[in-house]
């Protein structure tokens, strides 16, 4: 039992002392990784500084997109910090290689395959609520122009059209499977779409009537002739897609076209 114990004590001195010199490289490796990266990240600030990079990107209106997807701090500040970050990613893989993790150096290096799509994705999203942002004004700008009411609406509506879509091209590039969103979205469009044209046929089914009312009543009746209808008496001056127009002492009175068909009307012969 001694003798295996001694074994066992000795094999893993044995395994330490061999273990060591990559440990003492991977620390190495760190600390150079930190400073490297550090001294990256100052550089690349003041760099962003003296171009002015934030003042640029407001002009072009690009800080209000990045705000609009939930990012506040200014570009000169996190564009050094996440290239800090990937630095620090980089040279961890380095020293994973280098101490035999491999486990660590494949995840590392599936993260650098997937940054990519990533990037993709957020520029996507940038540029989709940038153009989300001037389609809605414009189509608001339409509406108000042609006398719409519900102008600002209307163009908010846009605007989350064109969001949602490009929230669907950025989930793509993230390869995230959207069958169930496209799913979901088809039915609540399908059941908007109808609750619209039960609401609008219920809504107009009136009108429709008097319309399809007129349409045999022009046939019918003449223009300039006395008529009596609906208790009211007068000269038939005009028959409109939805009304009856009488004249009577110098007055219009209007007359719904539903009443041809529900009210007895009289009309001299010519």
């Amino acid at each position: 039992m001694k003798e295996k114990l001694l074994e066992a004590f000795a094999n893993l001195g044995n395994s330490v002392v061999t273990a060591l010199p990559k440990v003492a490289i991977g620390i190495l490796l760190i600390i150079l990784g930190v400073v490297v990266a550090k001294l990256i990240e100052v550089a690349f600030r003041t760099v962003l500084v003296r171009l002015r990079f934030d003042n640029l990107m407001e002009k072009a209106g690009i800080d209000k997109a990045l705000q609009r997807i939930g990012l506040r701090q200014q570009l000169n500040i996190f564009l050094p910090k996440l290239t800090y970050f990937l630095v620090l990613f980089l040279l961890a893989k380095t020293a994973s290689d280098a101490l035999g993790l491999v486990a660590i150096s494949n995840a590392i290096a599936a993260f650098f395959a997937y940054l990519p799509n990533i990037i993709a994705a957020l520029l996507l999203l940038i540029l989709g609520t940038t153009v989300s942002q001037f389609a809605g004004q414009m189509v608001t700008q339409a509406a108000e122009s042609a006398g719409i009411d519900s102008a600002s609406t209307l163009g908010k509506m846009v605007s989350a059209l064109v969001v949602f879509i490009v929230a669907m091209m950025a989930i793509g590039q993230l390869k995230i499977d959207t069958e169930m969103v496209r799913i979901v979205t088809s039915f609540l469009l399908g059941a908007g779409a109808l609750a619209f044209g039960l609401a609008f046929g219920l809504g107009t089914r009136d009108i429709v009537r008097n319309i399809v009312t007129g349409f045999y009543a022009r046939k019918i009746l003449v223009v300039g002739k006395p008529l009596d209808i609906a208790g009211q008496s007068g000269m038939l001056t005009a028959i409109t897609a939805t009304h009856a127009v009488l004249n009577s002492e110098g007055r219009d009175i209007l007359i719904a076209n539903s009443n041809f068909l529900e009210q007895t009307s009289k009309q001299e012969k010519p």
